[in-house]
């Protein structure tokens, strides 16, 4: 059985999360998707479970991070060419997400920083194992 990972993220408006992560790619599955939490499709291993902060708080009796202020995590994106990573970026930017961070070149590896709008980070990139540094 292959894994599949459900990154939760409470959102503060669940339509406009929702059209920010279709307006980057993300499919929604009706079939998990009602006026409190919305499925994102990713692939068919990731999925990014977008829910209200009522939702949110059936599952943590913890409070909820300002992710405007405070990072409490940093998801990775894989992408499979610099120019992906780019086109990704325009479309998120495009869609209100922010760039917190300068793009990174490390030669083996392009990154880019993205911000939702509702604070949560996301990194995407593309490696290219070829070109790392051989000791």
């Amino acid at each position: 059985m292959k894994r599949q990972i459900f990154v939760n993220l409470p959102v503060s408006n669940l339509k406009r999360a929702m059209n920010f992560y279709a307006a980057i790619g993300f499919e929604n599955n009706p079939q998990f998707t009602d006026d409190t939490a919305a499925c994102m499709v990713v692939s068919e291993e990731i999925f990014v479970m977008l829910l209200t902060h009522e939702k949110f708080l059936e599952f943590t009796h913890k409070d909820i991070a300002d992710t405007q202020k405070t990072a409490a995590v940093i998801n990775f994106l894989s992408a499979s060419s610099n120019e992906e990573v780019d086109e990704f970026m325009a479309k998120a930017l495009a869609a209100g997400g922010s760039e917190p961070q300068e793009a990174k070149d490390f030669g083996f590896m392009y990154q880019r920083s993205l911000a939702d709008p509702d604070g949560n980070l996301w990194e995407v990139g593309h490696m290219d194992m070829a070109q790392f540094p051989k000791e």
